[in-house]
């Protein structure tokens, strides 16, 4: 039975260096860490059962402060770049096998190309995804929202920088956010103007590492960048495994899609 936990434990360490998922990886590798401990005090084998016991600590610590900045707006931050932007382009295209599983549909120059209004430009940036995010590494977390402005964007941030509000966005007019954390770019939000005010969310991805957390979160939180693009809805076709992220970022099901109001810009 005790090589049984040695091996057990063992094992869950091999398992977790396997992960991109960053909180599945700390929590496999602490429940590791701690039958490793059990097993190398038990026999004596004391430096091992000193170094998983130090393991442990560290992975409680990064669970804890992963935990903690899940939804803290200091962390993350959302820049708005223009849908031409090359670097939200070489992000889509990066990741392009990643967000085709979640929308096989998927194209880079899609519906919207060549939109004129507030958020268009080029139009090479439609998206996909489900919502569903993850959590980063045990890296820095940044002290403040970076400032960073795209080729036609201004830095969003948290909290939202008031923007001036417009009319009715063009039909096909895209608006384009990145939300980042630190110097990483942990996921992509992008709306398409349907008509009447009304703003599509053609994507709403988050990379892999950050899958087991809700990064999208911070685009929906300060609604008011939408409504400076002149969006009064926002409405999204949920995927199978998208609809409880959407009910904690303020959608509601009608009508067969998920319907959000936006706040008025200030």
């Amino acid at each position: 039975m005790l090589e049984l936990i040695g091996w057990a434990g063992s094992l869950l360490v091999i398992v977790s260096l396997m992960q991109a998922r960053v909180l599945r990886f700390r929590v496999l590798n602490l429940a590791g860490a701690l039958l490793a401990t059990g097993y190398n005090a038990t026999i004596g084998v004391w430096p091992f059962a000193a170094m998983n016991a130090v393991i442990s600590v560290i992975d409680v610590y990064w669970l804890w402060r992963l935990a903690r900045e899940r939804h803290d707006d200091q962390v993350y931050a959302v820049v708005e770049v223009a849908p031409d932007d090359a670097y939200l382009r070489h992000i889509l295209r990066v990741h392009g096998d990643d967000i085709a599983q979640f929308q096989p549909g998927f194209a880079l120059d899609g519906p919207g190309a060549g939109g004129d209004g507030p958020g268009a430009g080029a139009g090479r940036a439609p998206g996909t995804g489900t919502g569903t995010g993850t959590g980063a590494d045990a890296g820095v977390a940044p002290d403040a929202a970076v400032p960073v402005t795209g080729s036609a964007g201004a830095a969003v941030g948290l909290p939202a920088v008031g923007l001036p509000a417009v009319g009715l966005p063009a039909v096909g007019g895209r608006a384009s956010f990145l939300v980042v954390r630190g110097d990483e770019t942990v996921g992509v939000v992008v709306v398409r103007g349907v008509g009447d005010g009304v703003g599509r969310v053609e994507l709403d991805w988050v990379t892999p590492r950050f899958r087991d957390f809700t990064p999208g979160e911070f685009v929906y939180r300060r609604s008011g960048v939408f409504a400076a693009h002149g969006f009064r809805s926002l409405v999204v076709d949920p995927g199978p495994r998208s609809t409880e992220y959407l009910e904690r970022v303020g959608f509601q099901a009608r009508g067969g899609v998920w319907e959000r109001q936006v706040d008025v810009a200030a």
